[in-house]
């Protein structure tokens, strides 16, 4: 059975975004059965053009990935989800969704927060560096994810595991 994972944010136009095409990829590249999503409680509408080339940069492909609401995934034929993972920065005063149940039952949830690489200093070349340095560190944790034997752990495994991911 498919383990489909939500990744959250905002505006989902960067970092959601860096984490949903990272982690297809890998699974993919890895034979693992999981499918990763992105939304946001409000959606931008486009993805950040940094965030395209970021991934790009890294071999990852990006013409399937596109803001979208998180509406898409409470209605019916939305995906059964597994996990649900919020990327927002609190810190940063931003407003980080919640997410509500899906049928079947509650997805796990976990906060793994990163400052908006948007928002960086230094004009043009310090976004980059920063839609880059966010880039992977995302990928540490979906690469920490994807080792984790996700058939195999009961609900209360998977959140421990999940928990200390993101105290990495």
């Amino acid at each position: 059975m498919t383990t489909h994972i939500l990744v959250l944010c905002t505006h989902n136009s960067a970092r959601s975004v860096l984490a949903e095409a990272m982690l297809n990829h890998w699974a993919g590249r890895l034979g693992r059965d999981l499918l990763a999503h992105s939304a946001g409680s409000a959606p931008s509408g486009r993805i950040n053009p940094l965030a395209i080339e970021a991934l790009q940069h890294a071999g990852i492909a990006t013409g399937s990935v596109r803001s979208k609401s998180w509406n898409e995934f409470s209605g019916e034929g939305a995906p059964p989800l597994s996990i649900v993972i919020t990327v927002c920065d609190s810190a940063a005063a931003e407003t980080c969704p919640v997410f509500f149940g899906v049928s079947g039952g509650q997805p796990v949830k976990v906060h793994w927060g990163y400052p908006d690489p948007s928002n960086a200093e230094g004009g043009d070349a310090g976004k980059r560096r920063a839609f880059e340095l966010t880039r992977q560190a995302i990928g540490y944790r979906m690469l920490q994810l994807l080792a984790l034997p996700l058939e195999t752990l009961d609900r209360a495994a998977l959140q421990a595991a999940l928990v200390e991911i993101g105290r990495s």
